[in-house]
C-alpha cells in the first residue's frame, strides 16, 4: 500500500533526512586508507543518535550495524567490520538511514578513496549524474516509470570506459529504489530500468515520498548474495557503485530530503544544463 503523507509527516521526515544527510557528509570526510569499516559504523551511530535519532538499520531484519559499507565489488548491504581495512584505490557505498519521531530518511554515497582508477571515478560518476537525472524526471502528475525511464537512458548514453574491449554498463536489477515513510521499505518499487512489459506505475502526488537508489556495476549486471546472508556482490568481481536520496515532490519540484540543501544545487545546474542543451 502506498503511504501518502500530509505536509507535518513530510516536516518529520525532512528532519530524519537532514540527520541523513549530514552523517554522510561526515563519513565521506573521514574515509581514509587504513580505517575499518567498523570505524565508520562508529562515527556514524555517534552522529545519528548526537542528533537525538534512531538508526534505520541497526537491527532491521537483524542487521547488525548502523551503515551498510559495500566496498568495490560489494553492491550493497555489507557489514561493517573491524577486520574490513579500507585501502587506497578502494571505491566504498555508504547507505545511511535515520528514524526521527517514527520517519525514516535513507540515502547513500558512493567515495572514492586515495589514488582511483579513472574507470572507477566515470563509474561513480556516471552512477550518480543517473540518481540526479531521475529525480529530475519526477513532477507532480508524472508517473513513477518517468523516474526510471530517465536513470537506464542516461546511464545508456554514458561510454563505457572499456567498450574497445565490449564493455558495457550493468544496471542492477534485482535491488531497487522504493517508497519511505513510517517504514524503511515501502510502496511502490522503483525500479532502475524500464521493462518491456513495465506498467507507468502510480501517478506521482504530493505527499509521495521515494528513495531513487541507481546501483550500477563496471561489469556484469549479475548479482550474488555472500554467505553472510546479507552482503550483494557482482559474479564477475568487477566494482560496483551505489547513490540514494530520499525525495518528494511539491509545486515547484522535486525536495530531496536528504540532501542539507534539499538538491537546490545539483537540480539547478541540471536543470541549466539541460536548458542550454
Amino acid at each position: 500500500m502506498i503511504q501518502i503523507k500530509t505536509d507535518a509527516e513530510i516536516a518529520l521526515m525532512r528532519q530524519a533526512g537532514l540527520v541523513v544527510g549530514r552523517t554522510l557528509e561526515k563519513l565521506r570526510a573521514a574515509v581514509a586508507p587504513g580505517m575499518t569499516t567498523a570505524d565508520l559504523d562508529a562515527i556514524a551511530e555517534e552522529s545519528i543518535r548526537g542528533e537525538g535519532a534512531i538508526p534505520s538499520f541497526q537491527g532491521y531484519r537483524g542487521f547488525p550495524a548502523c551503515i551498510c559499507t559495500s566496498v568495490n565489488s560489494e553492491i550493497v548491504h555489507g557489514i561493517p567490520s573491524a577486520k574490513a581495512v579500507i585501502r587506497s584505490g578502494d571505491v566504498i557505498s555508504i547507505d545511511c538511514g535515520a528514524i526521527v519521531e517514527g520517519y525514516h530518511g535513507d540515502a547513500a554515497v558512493t567515495v572514492p578513496v586515495g589514488d582511483v582508477q579513472p574507470d572507477r571515478l566515470e563509474l561513480l560518476r556516471v552512477t550518480e549524474e543517473s540518481l540526479w537525472r531521475g529525480i529530475a524526471a519526477a513532477s507532480l502528475g508524472g508517473r513513477l516509470i518517468d523516474i526510471s525511464r530517465s536513470i537506464e537512458s542516461y546511464i545508456r548514453s554514458q561510454p563505457h570506459p572499456r567498450a574497445a574491449a565490449g564493455g558495457s554498463w550493468g544496471i542492477v536489477e534485482e535491488y531497487v529504489g522504493h517508497g519511505i515513510g513510517t517504514e524503511m521499505h515501502q510502496d511502490p518499487q522503483v525500479y532502475n530500468y524500464v521493462g518491456r512489459r513495465m506498467a507507468k506505475g502510480p501517478e506521482l502526488v504530493r505527499g509521495l515520498a521515494l528513495a531513487v537508489e541507481p546501483m550500477v556495476n563496471l561489469g556484469s549486471r549479475a548479482t550474488r548474495v555472500l554467505e553472510d546472508g546479507w552482503t550483494v556482490v557482482t559474479q564477475d568481481g568487477a566494482p560496483s557503485a551505489h547513490f540514494e536520496h530520499t525525495f518528494t515532490l511539491t509545486e515547484r519540484g522535486p525536495w530531496v530530503l536528504t540532501a542539507v540543501d534539499g538538491g537546490e544545487a545539483r537540480l539547478s545546474a541540471l536543470g541549466a544544463l539541460q536548458a542550454a542543451g
